[in-house]
């Protein structure tokens, strides 16, 4: 075993990892100290690094982030809250099924988990608190409300699959749609159930006139979703180019409409942008290398031989990749996970047929529950920072949270069409 380079890959990662070294630094130096001992060619590492990025679907990755942090400082998260605030009113936990139903919303806008937190979160946690919620509910429902982000088109999660696996990517926004509404009524009536054995009740309605007034206000934000996905699955332009047309949007609403946006801050806007885009590519070189380098040494292989050893039944196999998946949740973030394991899994979704579009869906709604299933729960992090609830306490909130959120991912899991539904009947699939 002390000569088996598999035994030394899992090592050098596992070790900084645990001392707390970033995921992206324990992926790239547990691949470049096997590629160096067992000399695997260290001269391929940056041939690597420049082959992992250097794909046109991820260039559709800095636009989408750039559209969701000019959508958040545009203030349309805030309109949008209100007008839905109004029309749901009193009701039996209202204000937190409408941070599920906002959350679901702004899904359509930012591809990512802990940037829609921190979209969210700064307005939903204060109106739930001074509605007489409990300060870790309400954390804790934005923060797994939230994870709805990389399940609803757009998203970043869909794009790095596409990518790893030549599936379609507009094909995959359109097999996130149900899935993600189906997570999303699972954790509504979760919060319900919550809130009537609480007494947490909703906001005060709203007259017609405040409500027409709030969605005339959120209108211009409302069409966002209807204007990038319209496009994609009209065939207006793809997945990429919706990107930048939502950058373009999201510009021409806070600039000129809500006048929230400045010329003057579109500079931080882009640097805030650009740092964001940059870790997620630090992640794709790094996590690309890990997966070269277990592909290079037998690492691949001999995991997937194990898995598909335990059983011939799918059913059974589809248990087991759910299982270590989730629990892979715990410990990676999301695109690390792609990369590590989807090459494990690709030679499982040949041998039974599992359609590559909905194992992508199931993937991805794997990894929204991991974003807040500690330790690396990076949802729960960022709702710890703006609430100052401490994470011990936060996790026991959410656990209900979770519970329902897999449970609608096991009606996603033996049920392909409701994934694959959407692509068929808009003939991209």
């Amino acid at each position: 075993m002390l000569h088996n380079p598999i035994f030394w890959l899992l090592v050098f990662f596992f070790i900084p990892l645990l001392l707390r070294v970033p995921i992206a630094v324990s992926l790239g130096f547990a691949a470049m100290m096997v590629v160096w001992i067992w000399n695997l060619g260290i001269d391929v590492v940056s041939y690597n690094f420049f082959a992992g990025i250097a794909k046109f679907p991820l260039t559709a990755i800095p636009f989408f982030i750039l559209a969701g942090v000019i959508m958040e400082k545009a203030k349309i998260a805030e309109k949008i809250i209100r007008f839905i605030e109004l029309v749901i009113g009193p009701i039996t936990g209202g204000l937190a099924v409408v941070t599920v139903a906002v959350a679901l919303f702004w899904g359509a806008v930012s591809g990512s988990g802990p940037a829609t937190v921190a979209a969210l979160g700064v307005l939903l946690i204060p109106a739930m608190v001074k509605n007489r919620y409990s300060l870790p509910f309400a954390t804790g429902v934005v923060s797994v409300s939230s994870g709805l982000a990389i399940i609803i088109p757009p998203s970043i999660a869909f794009i790095v699959y596409g990518v790893i696996t030549n599936a379609s990517v507009g094909a995959l926004f359109a097999a996130g749609i149900i899935p993600g509404i189906i997570v999303g009524v699972a954790l509504m009536i979760t919060v319900y159930i919550i809130s009537r054995k609480r007494g947490y009740k909703g906001g005060k309605r709203g007259t017609l006139k405040e409500i027409w007034k709030a969605f005339l206000d959120s209108f211009w934000g409302l069409l966002t979703p209807l204007i990038i996905l319209g496009g994609i699955y009209g065939g207006v332009f793809t997945p990429t180019e919706a990107a930048a047309v939502a950058v373009f949007y999201g510009l021409f609403v806070g600039v000129f409409i809500y006048r929230t946006i400045s010329w003057g801050t579109l500079y931080k806007l882009l640097v805030e942008s650009a740092i964001s885009t940059s870790v997620v590519m630090i992640v794709v070189t790094f996590a690309g290398l890990f997966s070269w380098a277990g592909a290079t040494i037998g690492l691949i292989d001999k995991a997937s031989e194990l898995i598909v050893s335990v059983s011939n039944n799918p059913y059974v196999i589809l248990i087991m990749v759910n299982i270590i998946l989730l629990i892979a949740g715990m410990l990676l973030d999301a695109i690390s996970i792609f990369y590590v394991f989807l090459p494990i899994f690709m030679p499982i979704m040949a041998k039974y047929h599992f359609d590559p579009v909905w194992f992508g869906v199931l993937m991805t709604v794997n990894l929204a529950i991991g974003q807040v299933t500690p330790p690396i729960a990076v949802n729960l992090y960022v709702g710890s920072n703006i609430s100052g609830v401490s994470l011990e306490e936060l996790s026991k909130e959410v656990i209900p949270l979770v519970i329902a959120a897999i449970g609608a991912l096991l009606i996603i899991t033996y049920f392909p069409i409701l994934s694959l539904y959407l692509p068929k009947i808009f003939g991209i699939y």
